[in-house]
């Protein structure tokens, strides 16, 4: 059985983007794309509202990808694959950042992977990244008050950037962009995104473990 780790935000938490609920594991991408592997793989969701990649919120300093990440694998160790999909979060306007820096973060938070299993590096499970869905224009409106126009502008470019570290580390690439977008609040995937990404990380999923 193949062991597949879904580390991500609240757009793998589920957030429903009419409701403000959850969706029902089913309906998450990463529950979704468990039923579409089949009992041959085992999904494991890791998605936290708020998460970041790097940037570290005083108020909530436990939303820190790099934080996390160690005792996450230490938890569902032994992995076969890693889906990273963060960055959203960086684009809050407090951490004054941008698509090429949150890319950055991103290559730290796989070698910080990648160096966990330094002392069985035969251990070492595959990486995929995947750049996040685009923030959708008027996100300043919303009542995401800590997301800008500014936001949206860069979300648009997280694939151009994360391409680029994925091919620098080794890892393999997806934009979720290309097959999911949000809902009327304007961050949160919608439920029809949620199945196309899920559908679509499930033929990227099978061939990377093939």
């Amino acid at each position: 059985m193949y062991n597949v780790l879904c580390f991500g935000d609240s757009n793998t938490w589920g957030v429903n983007p009419e409701t403000f609920q959850r969706f029902d594991r089913s309906t998450r991408w990463p529950g979704a794309l468990q039923n579409l592997l089949g009992k041959d793989y085992y999904v494991i969701e890791e998605g936290y509202r708020g998460r970041t990649t790097v940037p570290l919120d005083t108020k909530s300093p436990y939303r820190s990808a790099m934080n996390a990440i160690e005792m996450i694998l230490s938890t569902h160790s032994p992995l076969d694959l890693v889906i990273l999909m963060l960055g959203t979060n960086d684009l809050q306007s407090h951490f004054n950042t941008s698509a090429k820096v949150s890319a950055e973060f991103t290559r730290s938070l796989i070698d910080k992977i990648k160096s966990f299993y330094s002392d069985a590096p035969e251990t070492r499970p595959k990486i995929l990244l995947v750049s996040p869905v685009h923030i959708a224009k008027g996100i300043g409106e919303t009542k995401y008050w800590c997301f800008e126009e500014s936001s949206h502008e860069q979300s648009l470019l997280f694939a151009k950037y994360y391409k680029i570290v994925a091919e620098n580390t080794g890892s393999y690439f997806f934009d979720a962009s290309t097959v999911a977008k949000v809902g009327p609040d304007k961050l949160h995937i919608c439920e029809e995104g949620h199945k196309a990404l899920a559908l679509a990380l499930s033929e990227v999923v099978k061939e990377i473990l093939r």
